[in-house]
């Protein structure tokens, strides 16, 4: 079996890590056993009664509910925490036992969605909130700012701390959402259906490797077109109509600044499907809020040698592969 499947977060993390420049970070928690821990948070997750708690690294990445405590031995000036849940749950983030010197520069901030390379997901044309009311500032207003709750599933928390022994513990605690929107895939294989009743609202399910994405079912409010457009040309006529999918590829996490692989306008009943060979894939509905939409789709990995050497479809600026 391979580790993609033996192993979907451990793969994310890795993958996650690298498009960050923290290939040394891995090899430093990989040599403290803490990496390969992730792989027994779900079987810890699935007993009611048990509390998880474990130390927060500077650098962490957290799948599970639990209490997180992180003391300074040393000056930590850039940390962050990424936090990740399933596609239908949103994230609860609460702080206690906050022992940091506000006044000396010190802060712990708390972010609805990610931030990679200075790259936010979801984008801001996708996101519900404005930007500045997705931070949750804890030195800013310490009552509010003690706690918060994710749009999405996923959240990321930042903080600086310059005194030795000082520290918080962070509770991390998963909710159920009904209608999921603007996802972060943990697995590179799987599937998915999100709908959309009513709302005008854009959703995207990000996927951070290079997949093939098969198109299951697609049901949008009214149809504009009979074919799967594959040229740029053709893509303000799907804008235009107010609802339909996209599929888009890039090396960021933003959705704004990826390049759109295809579009769809219609509903179908059938099976299209398409590569895309970048670091994000990302299947994205747009919605007038007019109707009721809904996209189902599989994905699954690509192989080595499926990873395109040349620009495929006559797509311009089309990801590269080293």
């Amino acid at each position: 079996m391979s580790l993609a499947v033996r192993a979907p977060l451990l793969l994310f993390f890795i993958s996650l890590s690298s498009r960050m420049g923290l290939s040394r970070y891995i090899e430093d928690v990989e040599a403290s056993d803490g990496l390969y821990s992730l792989l027994s948070l779900d079987q810890k997750r699935d007993s009611e009664d048990y509390i998880f708690r474990r130390p927060l690294r500077c650098f962490d990445m957290l799948a599970t509910d639990g209490y997180f405590s992180f003391a300074a031995s040393r000056p930590q000036l850039a940390c962050a925490a990424f936090i990740i849940a399933e596609p239908s749950e949103v994230i609860s983030l609460e702080l206690f036992d906050v022992n940091i010197d506000c006044s000396a520069g010190d802060f712990i901030k708390i972010f609805d969605g990610w931030v990679l390379k200075g790259e936010k997901f979801p984008s801001s044309r996708d996101h519900q909130l404005p930007m500045h009311q997705r931070y949750t500032d804890y030195c800013s207003s310490p009552a509010s700012g003690a706690s918060s709750r994710s749009s999405q599933n996923v959240a990321m928390i930042f903080f600086r701390i310059h005194s030795p022994d000082s520290g918080f513990t962070l509770a991390v605690k998963k909710l159920h959402n009904p209608f999921p929107c603007n996802i972060m895939s943990q697995s590179p294989e799987g599937s998915f259906t999100m709908v959309m009743p009513h709302q005008r609202r854009n959703c995207s399910f990000s996927i951070i490797y290079p997949v093939e994405i098969r198109l299951t079912e697609l049901g949008l409010g009214q149809a504009k077109s009979n074919e799967l457009s594959l040229q740029r040309q053709v893509w303000s006529g799907c804008s235009g109509s107010g609802d339909y999918v996209e599929l888009l590829g890039g090396n960021g996490v933003d959705t704004s600044k990826m390049f759109p692989v295809a579009d769809l306008c219609f509903s179908l009943n059938g099976l299209a499907q398409m590569k895309i060979g970048c670091d994000n894939s990302v299947v994205r509905l747009v919605s007038s809020g007019n109707y009721i939409n809904r996209v189902s789709f599989q994905y699954r990995l690509l192989e080595q040698n499926e990873l395109p050497k040349t620009r495929e479809n006559s797509l311009d600026n089309f990801c590269s592969v080293e």
